[in-house]
């Protein structure tokens, strides 16, 4: 088993290596001077290179990946020296000296540093700290109702295959999956939150936390949660339904369901503790992988319910091109996306054995 999560840990890192050179890489070609970006257009030359060097910028492109690996790189090598491009800058790193090498290199341990913000000046690990809560918890709200009502969708379309009960559901599912969640947010937001607002009591837009009008600070606002999480898990749930619904099929034609039911077991235990139990396996990676790509996937809905969460500044960062918080936003969903694939993984693993040995 611990060799199993060493190979697992290890291809997590092999893909967030790939995807830091392509981030980087990526948005090193697009056009556009970042030191004026962040001095104005009105800049002196002084100021532009102070900022470059500060930036990296004066460097060649290779030396430049280096500086960006070092910065993400828990552990890190540092030379002490202010002219050295791997000049260990106090307010850059919050950092524990490991061991020196040499006169002037030194290995360290500190968090991840994401560069800072174009316009804000702020380190861009900051603003994502402060709204990855309210994504999570919005990610979260998602993938739970979707969890709960696509294995409920999927278990009664099997148990009622070929009815009209089961196309039903699975012309719903259909519908939902087809549904950009963007569109999906437009017309929930104005269907619930403005034509029947006075029946269901929401608005159209809102955040977890808004200023009370009465000066009494932030308060918390769990019913600005409830359309934004239906929207964001229509497509969930219509998934989750049909693998459900695929894999009860499956495990109910096998031979031990069929004994189980000539042995006279009542049918919630021959349905919930025989056939859904070994059905759950499929779906259990998949609502892992669709937890993170709701993370990742939350951008447009935020905006249109004006949920001020990770999407919400990434859009907000696209349109001022600010991209240092575009590409640490990237960097953050893929290490959601890895970590949470290689927990999974180790699950699926306990699980079923044969993962393991293949």
């Amino acid at each position: 088993m611990l060799q199993f999560i060493i190979k697992r840990v290890l291809y997590g890192f092999l893909v967030l290596a790939g995807v830091i050179s392509i981030v980087f890489l990526l948005f090193n070609v697009l056009p556009g001077d970042p030191a004026r970006m962040m001095m104005g257009q009105r800049a002196d030359e002084e100021s532009l290179r102070v900022i470059k060097k500060d930036l990296g910028l004066d460097q060649s492109l290779s030396t430049q990946f280096v500086m960006y690996i070092n910065d993400l790189s828990p552990i890190s090598v540092h030379d002490r020296s202010v002219n050295h491009y791997l000049y260990l800058d106090p307010d850059k790193y919050d950092y524990k000296e490991l061991f020196s090498i040499g006169a002037s290199d030194v290995v360290v341990l500190k968090s991840p540093y994401l560069r800072r913000s174009y316009q804000t000046k702020r380190k861009v690990s900051e603003i994502l700290s402060d709204y990855l809560f309210e994504t999570a918890v919005l990610a979260l709200a998602a993938m739970v109702l979707a969890t709960f009502f696509g294995i409920a969708f999927g278990i009664v379309a099997a148990l009622k295959k070929n009815t009209w009960m089961d196309q039903s559901l699975l012309f719903s599912s259909i519908l939902g999956m087809s549904v950009p969640s963007f569109y999906s947010a437009i017309i929930f937001s104005w269907l619930f939150g403005y034509v029947l607002s006075e029946l269901t009591g929401l608005n159209m837009t809102g955040s977890l936390f808004e200023y009370d009008d009465l000066g009494n600070g932030e308060i918390l606002r769990l019913d600005n949660l409830i359309l934004p999480a239906i929207t964001l898990g229509m497509r969930p749930v219509s998934a989750i339904m049909q693998l459900t619904r695929s894999s009860m099929l499956d495990v109910l034609s096998q031979d031990y369901i069929r004994t189980a039911r000539a042995k006279g077991l009542k049918f919630y235990k021959v349905v919930i503790k025989h056939a859904l139990k070994n059905a759950l396996n499929p779906v259990v990676t998949a609502v892992s992988g669709m937890f993170a790509s709701l993370l990742a996937g939350a951008l447009f809905v935020e905006q249109i319910f004006a949920w001020k969460g990770i999407g919400w500044v990434l859009y907000d960062a696209l349109m001022k091109f600010d991209l240092p918080i575009i590409m640490g936003g990237v960097l953050l969903t893929a290490t959601i996306f890895v970590i949470i694939n290689i927990l999974v993984d180790i699950v699926y693993g306990v699980l079923d054995p044969r993962v393991r040995v293949k």
